[in-house]
């Protein structure tokens, strides 16, 4: 079993999703529990008609003079770290590179511009094909991107274990912190597959929901649920010991206090029915954490809409959580499924709800069947809830399954903890969370 290991602070966010540019319109978004869902020309003649896009020209998200050169994933990446380094009060240009790990996960990597040079080869001829199209489209090159923008010389890798890739990155990354290899981690995830391609792909898998109604494509753990809406998008963490955060006098948002990874060796595209490899994840990062099932308070889940993922997810935690069942939520059925970024969309996600002790409600959801009927699935409005350990969950095709346990940086129930709830509520009532670092004014 893990042993328990000191817990990490993560002392910045940054978000780019269908919900907007940015942690807090992504918070807002989820929070109101709408569907990002729209039809999408872009998808003419394809057998699905929606997606979940991230709005406006993503070009604008970077700036400088030749943002074409990047592909819309490594924009979106690049977008999201700039956040998440601010937020976290750290400047690049004064830290040291070679003391600062990055880990980016991705599913497909630059595949939109793949398709691109491809479609000039076939229809025009080699010479058609930028000398850039390699450097764009390789799985690498967004995390290469980002190391050369941001100056980091220490550790730079790329995660790719499907949809799982972003909440792998940071497992990685908090593994490097832990072994001394670095003292700051930027650990992420992005993907841009919205693509003829992809979504042809997946919807000769039916695993794409063919509903046309936008507000009930993406209905995750609902009775009716036939397919995912394929998003898109980036979200990072940045992770410290907690003892450097002290030193340098930065606010945590949260705390990462396990993490861990197992795979199903099940099937090619099919979670494991008992959702084995989730599982052992699962435990993993309890056992890290030195908790155990009974001490998670919520889990947000991986919850993708296709009938066979919810099945075995909600089964899992029926089963995990017996004697303590845990609130329940999935933020899928409002941003769909994006990819290699769910699980660090999803881990930034999870750091807002307990920074706020706030459970997101699941956008879609309606009527449960006989196995998500078993969870406490969060619905109709976000959920007021004292939480002390949350669960986030990943699972990725080729049975990649990574789950990340998150702790609040100050002790729910404490005085201090509480008055902070009663000033986010009203600021809730007032409809703005203030500051861009979402947190709330003395």
């Amino acid at each position: 079993m893990t042993a328990s290991r000191p817990p990490l602070a993560v002392t910045g966010i940054g978000l780019v999703t269908p919900a907007g540019h940015g942690a807090e319109p992504t918070w807002r978004g989820v929070l109101d529990a709408r569907s990002t869902a729209a039809p999408d020309p872009a998808l003419a003649g394809l057998p699905v008609v929606l997606s979940c896009r991230v709005p406006g020209d993503s070009a604008a998200l970077v700036g400088g003079r030749q943002p074409w050169r990047l592909d819309r994933a490594t924009r979106f990446a690049i977008a999201a770290a700039r956040e998440a380094v601010a937020d976290a009060g750290l400047e690049p240009a004064r830290w040291d590179g070679a003391r600062v790990a990055l880990v980016l996960g991705s599913a497909a990597g630059g595949v939109g511009s793949y398709e691109h040079a491809a479609e000039r080869l076939r229809t025009l001829g080699p010479s058609a094909v930028s000398a850039l199209a390699l450097p764009a489209f390789l799985p690498n090159m967004a995390a290469a991107q980002l190391a050369i923008e941001l100056g980091t010389t220490g550790p730079v890798l790329h995660t790719a274990t499907a949809c799982a890739s972003g909440a792998a990155a940071i497992h990685t990354a908090a593994l490097l912190l832990h072994t001394g290899a670095c003292d700051i981690a930027l650990a992420g995830g992005t993907d841009a597959m919205i693509t003829p391609v992809c979504v042809a792909g997946f919807a000769r898998m039916k695993a794409l929901s063919r509903t046309t109604d936008p507000a009930r494509a993406s209905r995750p753990f609902d009775a009716d649920r036939d397919g995912f809406v394929i998003g898109e998008g980036a979200g990072f963490l940045v992770l410290e010991r907690r003892s450097d955060a002290t030193s340098r006098q930065a606010t945590p948002r949260a705390l990462l206090v396990g993490s861990g990874t197992a795979a199903d060796a099940y099937h090619p595209v099919a979670p494991h029915p008992e959702a084995r490899g989730l599982e052992a994840a699962a435990r993993l990062a309890l056992a890290e954490a030195g908790a155990c099932p009974d001490d998670v308070d919520h889990v947000n889940a991986h919850g993708t809409s296709t009938p066979l993922n919810d099945s075995a997810e909600a089964r899992l935690i029926d089963r995990l959580f017996a004697r303590r069942p845990p609130s329940v939520t999935s933020a899928k059925g409002a941003l769909g499924h994006t990819m290699g970024a769910a699980g660090a969309i999803e881990a930034a996600l999870a750091v807002l709800t307990v920074q706020h002790q706030l459970v997101p409600a699941t956008a879609g959801f309606a009527v449960p069947d006989r196995d998500t009927g078993a969870i406490d699935l969060v619905h109709g409005g976000p959920r007021r809830q004292r939480l002390h350990l949350v669960l986030s969950t990943s699972a990725g095709f080729g049975g990649h399954n990574t789950a990340l346990a998150f702790a609040p940086a100050a002790t729910p129930g404490s005085r201090h903890r509480d008055e902070d709830a009663m000033r986010v509520a009203v600021q809730e009532r007032a409809g703005s969370f203030g500051a861009s670092r979402l947190t709330v004014a003395p």
